[in-house]
């Protein structure tokens, strides 16, 4: 089953798009992919967490206003029988400015099968000094 699911994931980041001019979200695909009742924490630790598929719907859509050539890109992945986590190697266009960047996304599964929470952790730090947002602004100290 575990295998499954890594494969179930794979199938989820393709469809955030394949990092092209032309390539957008599947937002329909994404939803599908997740429980009616599904969270996703924006990054850990600290941010925000969106619950339910009107709210996921809502910011997949804010993003899409703000990032573009979208691509994931696995390094490493491990599953059990209720969760996969993936090390990923990401790009994105976001506010105009290149911004590639690793994280690690933790997905859990539910009875039937879909993601019902999906966590990511990264250093939003150094993605907002990518996106060129002055960090000191931002919260951000520098040592």
């Amino acid at each position: 089953m575990s295998k499954e699911m890594e494969n179930y994931v794979r199938e989820f980041q393709d469809a955030w798009g394949d990092g092209t001019d032309e390539s957008r979200p599947d937002v329909e695909k994404i939803l599908s992919m997740m429980s009616e009742d599904a969270e996703w924490q924006l990054w850990v630790p600290g941010g925000p967490v969106v619950k339910g598929q009107k709210a996921l719907r809502e910011e997949i859509y804010r993003q899409m206003e703000m990032a573009t050539n979208n691509k994931c890109n696995e390094v490493n992945i491990c599953s059990n029988d209720r969760i996969v986590m993936q090390e990923r190697s990401d790009w994105a266009v976001i506010l105009g400015k290149p911004c590639p960047h690793s994280m690690v996304a933790v997905y859990e599964f539910d009875d039937d099968g879909k993601i019902c929470k999906w966590r990511e952790y990264l250093d939003m730090m150094d993605l907002t000094q990518k996106m060129g947002v002055d960090t000191s602004v931002a919260g951000g100290t520098q040592s």
